[in-house]
C-alpha cells in the first residue's frame, strides 16, 4: 500500500483519508496537465504526482505558500527556524502572540506578507479551521495551546514541508490564484480535471461565498469538458442527503466513500460523512 503524503497546510474538507479512493478512481495516461481549480491543501496532487499541473484556488495565501515552497523561499530549514522562534514567543506570551501574528498577517499586502505567518496560523488556530471574513482577513481564534510548537510537532511539520518540496522537484507545476472558470477554460484533450469545490448546501466561511448557482455552473462546466474529470462532493451524513448530485449527474458513474471529519468549529459538525466521486 502506498503511503499517503500529508501536506503541511490543513484545510477543512481535506481529502487525506480519501486519497486511496481518489487515486484508484483516476483513469488517465498523464499526457496532458492535471488541473485543479480548488487545490486547497494540495493533498491530491502531492499524492497523484503528475509531471505537469495547473493548480488554482481563490485563496491567495494558499497559492503564495506553495509557490514560495516551489521557488525555495520556504523550505524545511526556514520553517524550522521560524516555528522555533515564534513557538517560543507563543509559549511565553500565549494568545497575545498568536493575535500579534494574526494582525501582522492580515495587515500585510498579499504580495509582501510572509507565507511562514500563514503556516503558523494554520497550525495554531482553533480546530484547524481556515476562516476569513468578508474583507479577506483571517479571523479564526487561537487554539488555546501555548505549548503548540513542541520540538516533535515542529519536526513533523518540517518533514511535511520537505516531502511536499521533493514532490514538486523537477515537475512543471503552475500555482495560480484564479477563478475556477478560468482554469476550466484551459482544459484540453489529454488533460485531467479534479474538482473539490466548497460543498453546496453546507455552511462555509473558508474564503469566499459558494452558492447553489455557482455549483450549477460548475456542474455544467464539468460536463462540457474535453477531457476526463473527477468531481468530489458530499453525498450524505446522518442529518441529510445531497439529492442534487444525482439530479445533476444522471447517467454518470458515482462512487462513494465514507469517513469521519475531525475538523470543525463544533463537535456536532465533526461527524461521519459519505463522500461521492463523479467519474466523467
Amino acid at each position: 500500500m502506498t503511503v499517503v503524503q500529508v501536506p503541511p497546510l490543513k484545510i477543512q474538507g481535506i481529502k487525506t483519508k480519501a486519497i486511496p479512493f481518489i487515486r484508484d478512481s483516476v483513469d488517465w495516461g498523464g499526457s496532458g496537465r492535471w488541473i485543479e481549480p480548488f487545490v486547497g491543501s494540495a493533498v491530491v496532487p502531492f499524492n497523484i504526482g503528475p509531471e505537469r499541473a495547473l493548480l488554482g484556488d481563490a485563496n491567495p495565501h494558499l497559492i503564495r505558500f506553495y509557490a514560495a515552497l516551489q521557488k525555495g523561499t520556504v523550505t524545511s530549514a526556514t520553517v524550522r527556524a521560524f516555528l522555533e522562534r515564534e513557538g517560543a514567543r507563543l509559549l511565553r506570551d500565549g494568545q497575545e502572540h498568536y493575535y500579534r501574528v494574526r494582525d501582522r498577517f492580515n495587515d500585510a499586502c498579499n504580495d509582501t506578507g510572509d507565507p511562514h505567518d500563514f503556516l503558523f496560523l494554520n497550525r495554531a488556530c482553533f480546530n484547524g479551521l481556515q476562516r476569513f471574513n468578508r474583507k479577506g482577513r483571517f479571523n479564526t481564534p487561537f487554539c488555546r495551546k501555548p505549548e503548540r510548537f513542541r520540538p516533535a510537532y515542529i519536526t513533523k511539520i518540517c518533514n511535511q514541508v520537505q516531502r511536499a518540496s521533493d514532490c514538486m522537484l523537477g515537475k512543471a507545476w503552475e500555482f495560480v490564484c484564479a477563478d475556477w472558470r478560468e482554469l476550466l477554460s484551459q482544459a484540453r484533450s489529454g488533460d485531467f480535471v479534479y474538482c473539490d469545490p466548497p460543498y453546496a448546501g453546507r455552511s462555509t466561511g473558508y474564503f469566499n461565498a459558494w452558492t447553489g448557482g455557482d455549483a450549477t455552473q460548475l456542474e455544467e462546466g464539468l460536463k462540457a469538458l474535453p477531457c476526463p474529470f473527477l468531481y468530489s462532493m458530499w453525498l450524505e451524513n446522518k442529518y441529510r442527503k445531497n439529492d442534487r448530485l444525482h439530479n445533476a449527474f444522471s447517467g454518470y458513474e458515482i462512487r462513494t466513500f465514507s469517513h469521519f471529519y475531525h475538523l470543525g468549529a463544533m463537535e456536532d459538525l465533526r461527524n461521519g460523512m459519505t463522500e461521492a466521486l463523479v467519474v466523467g
